[in-house]
């Protein structure tokens, strides 16, 4: 089994950093733009400009282990291992390490001949699972022996997945020491092209929403984050719904990132901190960021049902 998700630099530092970047915005189903165009503005303008910031953003989340994103999935994977003693358990990194080509010849040479990939995107994208998957088949086409592969589909709307969330969710929203008006619901941002051509990353989204919102004692929004450039993005924009909130009446809101397995540079900077800012300087009183499934025992619980699913019939000859 092999844990997979999106990636982290090595460490937090400019040249590690840059490197991260690199590989991931040079990913054709990330960028679809012309490489003819982007390429040139990759590397002229944005790994020049970029990193510096990027960089100072990881330094603000990094831990002990590493990023939080490579600390949480590492964790996942321990846990894993646990629940499925007679399955071997690795994990990997999209972009960076360790690496899924790595990680995949890792599993193959201790023998491996059923190796099942879980890409821990509860939505699907292109650009998510999309590419995950696309690496995997093109590290194996190139061996000359392969083992036999499966993949976890999204589970967005899969009710172990719901139901894991709503709880998480719920018992975040009991700690706190107000009481939200909303819940918002930020998802990762995707060009507004990506829906037009069929990919079903919005309407994954969407259906995550409606379906929390059914099992939350609060009202629920939806918005996207995290856009690039001055293409138009997935709307309500995140940091636009923040802004525009007090004026509204809604002092008092509680945000939650359901499109991510594990907190991130994303979720513990651009939320927790950019976005409280953004809230509290437009008339906002309180906020909070609700975290992630992670490697919590409802987040493992949910993995192990969703895992052992996928597994089935893949019982280890005696």
């Amino acid at each position: 089994m092999l844990l997979v998700n999106l990636g982290t630099p090595d460490a937090a530092d400019i040249p590690s950093v840059r490197r991260y970047l690199a590989e991931f915005l040079s990913d054709r189903r990330v960028v679809e733009l012309p490489r003819i165009f982007w390429t040139p503005l990759l590397h002229g303008v944005v790994l020049r400009r970029r990193p510096k910031t990027t960089a100072a953003n990881y330094a603000r989340v990094w831990t002990g282990d590493g990023s939080p994103l490579a600390s949480i999935t590492k964790a996942q994977a321990a846990a894993m291992a646990t629940a499925f003693p007679d399955v071997m358990v690795d994990w990997a990194m999209r972009y960076g390490n360790p690496s899924i080509p790595d990680r995949l010849a890792a599993l193959k040479d201790a023998g491996c001949e059923r190796i099942l990939i879980a890409p821990l995107y509860p939505q699907y994208s292109s650009a998510t699972t999309g590419t995950v998957n696309q690496q995997v088949y093109e590290t194996v086409s190139s061996w000359r022996w392969q083992p036999a592969l499966r993949t976890l589909p999204a589970y967005h709307d899969d009710p172990a997945y719901i139901q894991a969330l709503a709880a998480s969710v719920e018992a975040s929203l009991s700690a706190l020491d107000f009481k939200p008006q909303l819940v918002l619901a930020s998802f990762h941002g995707m060009p507004r092209r990506t829906l037009d051509l069929g990919d079903p990353y919005h309407c994954h989204c969407r259906k995550t929403a409606r379906l929390l919102a059914g099992r939350l004692s609060l009202p629920l929004r939806v918005s996207f984050q995290s856009r690039l450039g001055r293409a138009e993005w997935l709307k309500p924009y995140t940091d636009a719904t923040l802004t525009e909130l007090a004026a509204e009446g809604i002092t008092k809101v509680a945000v939650v990132s359901p499109g991510f397995s594990a907190d991130n540079l994303e979720t513990l900077d651009e939320i927790a901190r950019e976005g409280r800012e953004t809230f509290m300087e437009n008339g906002g009183v309180d906020f909070a960021y609700l975290p992630c499934l992670n490697a919590t025992d409802i987040g493992v619980e949910m993995l192990k049902d969703l895992l052992r699913r996928e597994l089935a019939g893949w019982a280890t000859p005696q």
